[in-house]
């Protein structure tokens, strides 16, 4: 009995002190979440997980990292997400090969100082790719109030489309939908006037925005919306918008997208399918 009130005691005590700290720790909850939803301090069978420090490189940066052995490569892209900056489903790890999501790092053979590779950009660098100038973003304002132009009769548009189609682009055929290629659609441009090509990886759901710079990952299901329209004077090639973020101003512009591979572009990334 004397144990039993010595529990009631102190579950009151809890209690009690609970109005007393309820603001304060509201605010420690709010300004630390990410600490508190760390996997490493969240588990409740933490004492039978083993714990393992080895390296992660991303970028040619390198980063000490405690986790445990039996997490999965999901929940370890979880936990990186905020010590790199790379969303979850950007990011791709590599240890002798391609991880998968439901491996655990056990099965991967990660052992104390491994060094584990991340492949993948963060969302703010995709978007740094295709930010107009100033004077770009101001011209499109523009247009875009005083007119509804065709997107290729926007000076903002001309300034690629002027240069003609690309010596290596694909042949664009009018009136007929075909499906993605099993190889990547290429000899398009970009706003600069760089060569574009997209590769659709539909194992993982992503599609990959390539140049002669870099190749950006992006998860399908990040992309807010694509849209496009055909070319005066070469309608079988579009201008397309890929939208990477919540405002027109995240668009991504693709010149010279082969009319067939239209709508199955947009359907794949979206999710969506043409009637």
């Amino acid at each position: 009995m004397e144990g039993d009130r010595g529990d009631v005691k102190e579950n009151g005590t809890a209690e009690a002190n609970c109005p007393r700290l309820e603001s304060s720790t509201e605010k420690i909850i709010s300004e630390n979440a990410e600490n508190i939803c760390d996997p490493l301090l969240s588990q409740p069978d933490e004492a039978n997980l083993t714990p393992v420090e080895f390296f992660v490189v991303h970028n040619k940066n390198k980063h000490e990292v405690n986790f445990f052995l039996e997490k999965t490569v999901s929940d370890l892209k979880k936990h990186l997400q905020n010590i790199l900056g790379v969303p979850q489903h950007l990011q791709k790890i590599m240890f002798k090969g391609l991880a998968k999501d439901d491996q655990s790092l056990k099965d991967i053979g990660v052992t104390k100082d491994a060094k584990v590779m991340v492949v993948g950009s963060k969302l703010t660098d995709v978007l740094a790719v295709s930010t107009p100038s100033n004077q770009d973003t101001a011209e499109e304002k523009s247009t875009s109030v005083s007119t509804s132009e065709p997107f290729c009769r926007q000076k903002i548009h001309r300034k690629v489309l002027d240069k003609g189609v690309p010596d290596d682009a694909m042949p664009g055929i009018l009136n007929i939908k075909e499906p993605l290629p099993p190889y990547p659609i290429s000899g398009m441009l970009n706003k600069s006037g760089g060569k574009v090509r997209l590769t659709f990886k539909l194992e993982v759901d992503q599609v990959w925005i390539g140049t002669k710079e870099r190749t950006d990952k992006l998860g399908m299901s990040s992309i807010k919306n694509v849209i496009s329209e055909p070319i005066e004077g070469h309608e079988e090639y579009h201008i397309m918008a890929v939208q990477l973020g919540p405002t027109e101003a995240s668009r991504y512009w693709i010149y010279w997208v082969p009319a067939q591979y239209v709508d199955s572009i947009r359907d794949t990334i979206l999710g969506t399918v043409s009637l």
